[in-house]
């Protein structure tokens, strides 16, 4: 409910939303961490509107302020990781490019420029530029839904497929040398290396676990939700906040039987009597920050002796050992919390062609002990 007389609501994320009636009959909206902060902003920018003095650039058929208006309805209904993507994109590379003088108007000319001009980038990783170029085109879907000539300039955005990658691993060795020394490290919150050893589960998923996503009676572990570190856009340049909000996708949110092992594990660091609304690796109210888990990550992984790998190399291998034991794509993906099982068929392509030889092996070996034998005599 809004506060009476006001247009300002709470969201479900926390934050305070308010929203101003423009003069071309859309509205303006406000965001803030606290009631204040968003009707210290109304009352600004209803301040300009009176005297006259708001800025040109707000017009409607500015191309930048098309963006800028794009990127306030998103922050309505993405979620607030995915904002501080779209925010990056657009005020880092969209918007610059189309203040030029050259650039002012959204064609098939300077769509296509822009395009040339975000592949052409050094020192951007493939991985952002194909990530920058797909916000920037649903945007457009946007913007131009319903214009005559909104389909051929779509069309010019063309995002690049990755290359297929190999995907990065483990060995067996490697892993029971993590497990080892993360078991009897003298930083207990190690153990949630083994934990995502033998349940894939993300970094930002594991940080935001409590004691009562646990289920000792039924043996599972609840994933309802995760927790990033993403820009403060109510502060200044550079500043940051812990968020907690739900899983990557509808499909994240699952629960995941627990070896016994694990389990025994989980008793014997106190679950029996931890508080079920404490988070597991602050044991406070206050989720931990993955960054600090990153930083012990990094050190287990030196003391172990192992060859330094990102974090979620532990995911990709649980889904590699799955693979190896004989585990079928679609529990894989349901474990993982892929939105759809192309996803994990897409990712783990070169693990499932070993599986496919040790198939077809299994045929060869069939050959040599049946087929290359005499026929039976009727």
């Amino acid at each position: 409910m809004p506060r009476r007389g006001e247009n300002i609501y709470k969201r479900k994320d926390g934050r305070w939303e308010g929203r101003s009636l423009k003069q071309d009959g859309k509205y303006r909206y406000f965001y803030s961490r606290t009631y204040k902060g968003v009707k210290e902003k109304m009352k600004n920018y209803q301040e300009i509107q009176e005297s006259g003095k708001e800025k040109s650039s707000a017009s409607p058929k500015d191309v930048c302020s098309l963006f800028e208006t794009w990127l306030e309805d998103a922050a309505l209904r993405v979620k607030p990781s995915t904002y501080e993507s779209y925010y990056r994109c657009m005020n880092k590379y969209v918007i610059p490019f189309f203040k030029q003088d050259e650039n002012q108007k959204i064609t098939e000319e300077s769509v296509l420029c822009f395009v040339k001009t975000m592949r052409e980038l050094t020192g951007l990783a493939d991985s952002s530029k194909k990530k920058n170029l797909t916000i920037f085109k649903i945007a457009l879907k946007e913007i131009l839904k319903g214009s005559a000539d909104g389909f051929s300039i779509i069309e010019q955005v063309k995002v690049p497929r990755p290359e297929d990658k190999e995907v990065r691993v483990f060995s067996l060795k490697e892993q029971r040398l993590i497990e080892h020394t993360a078991l009897n490290s003298k930083d207990k919150r190690a153990a949630g290396i083994i934990l995502c050893f033998y349940t894939g589960i993300r970094l930002g998923e594991l940080c935001s676990l409590k004691w009562g996503d646990i289920d000792g009676e039924t043996g599972t572990l609840s994933i309802t939700r995760t927790v990033s570190r993403i820009k403060d856009f109510e502060e200044e340049e550079g500043k940051t906040i812990l968020l907690v909000g739900a899983p990557k996708s509808r499909k994240s949110l699952r629960k995941i039987p627990l070896p016994e092992f694990l389990l025994k594990m989980s008793e014997e660091r106190g679950l029996s009597h931890a508080n079920p609304d404490h988070y597991i690796f602050s044991d406070g109210e206050e989720p931990f920050d993955p960054r600090c888990y990153q930083k012990l990550y990094k050190k287990i992984l030196k003391e172990a002796h192992v060859q330094d790998r990102k974090f979620h190399a532990i995911r990709h291998t649980f889904a590699t050992r799955a693979l190896e034991l004989g585990v079928d794509v679609k529990t894989i993906s349901e474990l993982l919390g892929h939105s759809s099982v192309s996803i994990t068929l897409n990712v783990y392509s070169h693990s499932l062609m070993e599986q496919k030889k040790a198939a077809i092996e299994k045929f060869n070996n069939m050959y040599h002990l049946n087929m290359k034998a005499a026929p039976y005599v009727l």
